[in-house]
């Protein structure tokens, strides 16, 4: 938090305060805030002196310093107020995104000294999906968002590639694709005037289902949730009747019997509200994708040089901690699945994961086609690594 204000004086020595059997003597009552109310003896009088008073009697006099903007503005409650980021994301607290954006908030608060607060909301209770969030930003509505890359191929093809099907599988894998993709993200989120804050990795994508699934023929017609477009076109290949939907749009569906399955890593919260629906799990490992974490470009160059390195501190501590978290992630999803009567199929029957792998080469191939260069040059270095 920023010192308070300096007073100077000028003039001769007839404009001093002078000393009478010693100096003022006082204690700031709120050093946040500068100069506070001082208990002091002046010219023998013993009295409680405010801000202001204490101000003029240093400045008093003809040809003395105005009080300065700084001094003025350190006088009122609102200079102490926070900038305030409102940062929503459709996912439970409890989930991996959650984690990230609470931990995003808290790294903020320390680092800036709460001169900047990030206010996040979760689980959707700001009326957005991951899709809309980069238009959300844009439109001003919201200040930053934490959003699932999927949908975000809408706005630009780039943000399907770690939903790719059989692409990066494992944690090693998903890094690798994150670092090599970044400055592509990157620029895609600058043609939009937003900043890229950090990645949050998911556990494996898996599928959740009513009752189990034990071949190829039991994905011929299965009503299944999906993720994005690219999930709901490979699905719809191997047979199955899918439809792209969010999360929170997909559980009240799951709720109501319009849907069999979900395509889903099932992690934190998200597992508490399937298990009682879809007590079965397909491990096949189908992709290990990303959320983003981003920010208003005028929001964060309207921030002093402190608070946007404070920002990038923050934002660098919280995907190294993402990238930790899911070290153990997998293991603890899975117990917890266990002890609530899923029912892991882990390994799959190779049948399916087989039939899915088949139906995913497409989906890559059409992910190149709309990326151009760009993508061919990201998976050539992910694939030449």
């Amino acid at each position: 938090m920023a010192a308070g204000p300096r007073v100077a004086a000028e003039g001769g020595r007839g404009n001093r305060i002078r000393r009478r059997r010693g100096r003022v003597k006082g204690t700031s009552r709120d050093r946040g805030q500068g100069i506070g109310a001082y208990a002091g003896t002046i010219g023998g009088e013993e009295r409680r002196m405010t801000r202001r008073a204490l101000l003029q009697a240093c400045l008093g006099g003809a040809g003395l310093m105005a009080l300065s903007p700084l001094a003025v503005a350190a006088e009122s409650p609102a200079a102490s107020a926070p900038i305030v980021w409102r940062m929503p994301t459709e996912y439970p607290a409890s989930t991996m995104p959650g984690e990230g954006l609470a931990t995003f908030a808290r790294r903020v608060a320390e680092r800036s000294g709460g001169a900047l607060a990030v206010r996040p909301s979760f689980d959707a209770a700001a009326g957005l999906r991951s899709g809309a969030m980069i238009g959300a930003v844009e439109a001003g509505t919201v200040e930053a968002a934490d959003a699932f890359t999927g949908p975000l191929a809408a706005v630009d093809p780039l943000f399907g590639l770690s939903s790719l099907p059989f692409l990066a599988t494992s944690i090693e894998e998903a890094r690798a694709l994150a670092g090599i993709a970044r400055p592509a993200y990157a620029r895609a989120l600058a043609r939009h005037g937003q900043r890229l804050l950090y990645v949050t990795p998911w556990a494996p994508s898996g599928i959740w289902s009513r009752h189990a699934l034990a071949g190829a023929a039991d994905l011929q017609g299965l009503r299944i949730r999906t993720y994005d477009a690219t999930s709901a076109a490979v699905l719809a290949a191997a047979g199955a009747r899918s439809v792209n939907l969010s999360q929170a749009d997909a559980i009240p569906q799951v709720k109501a019997g319009a849907v069999d399955a979900m395509l889903s890593s099932g992690d934190g919260g998200v597992g508490r509200r399937l298990w009682e629906q879809l007590p079965h799990f397909l491990a096949v490992q189908y992709a290990m994708p990303i959320s983003i974490a981003l920010v208003s470009g005028a929001a964060y160059d309207a921030l002093p040089d402190t608070l946007r390195h404070a920002v990038d501190e923050a934002a660098a501590e919280t995907e190294a901690r993402q990238w930790a978290a899911i070290r153990t992630r997998l293991d603890e999803n899975f117990s917890r699945m266990r002890q609530n009567g899923v029912v892991i199929a882990d390994p799959p029957p190779p049948e399916i994961t087989g039939a899915l792998a088949r139906a995913g080469e497409a989906a890559v191939a059409a992910w190149v086609k709309d990326t151009g260069a760009e993508g061919e040059r990201i998976l050539a270095a992910y694939r030449g690594r």
